[in-house]
């Protein structure tokens, strides 16, 4: 995903510097150039070796380091570098580049570039708390700085509290916000569900679907990477959302309905990839259900039609799609779902095949539209979104 793309990791002297490794790993695996800029204080928890082994580009420790051929080196990473990401960063930095201090290498070749920087925090939570701390971040931040803040954790000096750098993987996903994808959902506003609902029988018992949730949070995922304003209205499933993703869970179909319903009106395209219940018991019984002899019969009623719902309301530029999941007459029955609901597109899939439909990793989707009927290739989830967001994108 970052192949092409130049990365400079700026590593500062705190204990989280040994996560940094990890960091740069991740990236290089994910096919970006990587080139690290350490303090002197950074070289006392791990050693420049350790990145150039990882990187296989030369650490820069030493502003006046003559052992490379020859540039001005912050200058020239200053020039070369995409994306900056400081991680950790200490108070000390921060404050440096708060107030334009460039005292090293780290600190003179961030005031150099022009590409986007990340910073991610790491420090004792007094030291977080203070409003000297706190005023540093708001200057960076108001010089287009990105902050990436620290969580509650168990600290090196044995304390708890707010301090702890976010872990490797949520800043990769930072960076990927970043870098990944060509912004061209920018300004768009996504309204996506995702999941199963679950309908209550009494406090015990539910009535549910298969569904992962897989799909919708790849389709979250790939339209914010694209840019997009993304809302994630989400069942009960066990999938973390991407960062940036702004999450509404539900559990119901009541709830999905309400929580879909009343955002729906500001949404630019509405994705309703999640497999919400058509019938929900008639009657819940607060207490639970006791076993007896002979077999047990609960009435159900339909649940209210979010997908028709939304097509009798949309606004005359929003693009509305469903998804279909069926077991037999796929293309018929998505059509007439796509005319039924008054949808600009459907995504239909079968559960036929032991690779696609719940809970595996990829899909095959035909898109249905009044125009044509397009059949995707079997592919990730991910590649099926970014596919599916493509076709969205041709409707628009």
């Amino acid at each position: 995903m970052l192949t092409g793309k130049t990365i400079v990791l700026g590593v500062t002297g705190g204990i989280a510097a040994y996560k940094s490794a990890n960091l740069a790993s991740m990236l290089i695996k994910l096919h970006a150039d990587v080139h690290v800029i350490m303090t002197q204080n950074a070289t006392k928890f791990i050693t420049p070796m350790t990145f150039e082994t990882l990187t296989n580009n030369k650490c820069i420790v030493d502003t006046f380091d003559r052992n490379f051929s020859f540039d001005v080196k912050h200058v020239s990473l200053a020039k070369r570098g995409d994306l900056f990401v400081v991680a950790p960063c200490t108070a000390n930095v921060i404050g440096k580049l708060a107030h334009g201090i460039c005292d090293d290498m780290l600190t003179t070749t961030m005031l150099a570039t022009r590409a986007p920087k990340l910073i991610a925090p790491a420090m004792n939570t007094g030291m977080w708390e203070n409003p000297i701390l706190q005023d540093n971040l708001t200057k960076l931040k108001g010089y287009g700085y990105h902050i990436i803040d620290p969580i509650i954790g168990r600290l090196a000096c044995g304390d708890t509290g707010t301090g702890k750098m976010q872990a490797e993987e949520v800043i990769v996903e930072h960076i990927l916000a970043f870098m990944a994808k060509e912004k061209d959902l920018a300004g768009k506003r996504y309204l996506i569900t995702a999941g199963p609902t679950q309908e209550a029988i009494d406090p015990v018992r539910y009535i549910t679907n298969h569904s992962s949730g897989k799909m919708g949070y790849a389709i979250a995922k790939m339209a914010r990477l694209r840019g997009a304003q993304v809302t994630l209205v989400s069942g009960p499933v066990n999938i973390k959302p991407f960062c940036g993703v702004d999450v509404v869970p539900v559990k119901s179909a009541a709830d999905m309905f309400e929580a879909v319903t009343s955002r729906s009106a500001e949404a630019d395209v509405v994705i309703m990839c999640s497999a919400v219940a058509d019938y929900t018991p008639a009657v819940y019984a607060d207490q639970k259900v006791k076993k007896h002899d002979g077999d047990l019969q609960i009435e159900l009623k339909r649940t209210q039609d979010i997908l028709g719902w939304l097509g009798e309301h949309k606004p005359a530029k929003q693009t509305l799609v469903g998804f279909s999941m069926e077991t037999e007459n796929l293309i018929e029955n998505s059509r007439a779902k796509l005319l039924k609901k008054h949808a600009q597109l459907i995504c239909a899939n079968s559960i036929a095949g032991g690779n696609t439909g719940f809970a595996v990793d990829t899909n095959k989707v035909t898109l249905i539209s009044s125009q044509e009927v397009k059949e995707l290739p079997l592919c990730s989830k991910e590649e099926t979104a970014d596919l599916i967001i493509d076709h969205i994108q041709t409707l628009a």
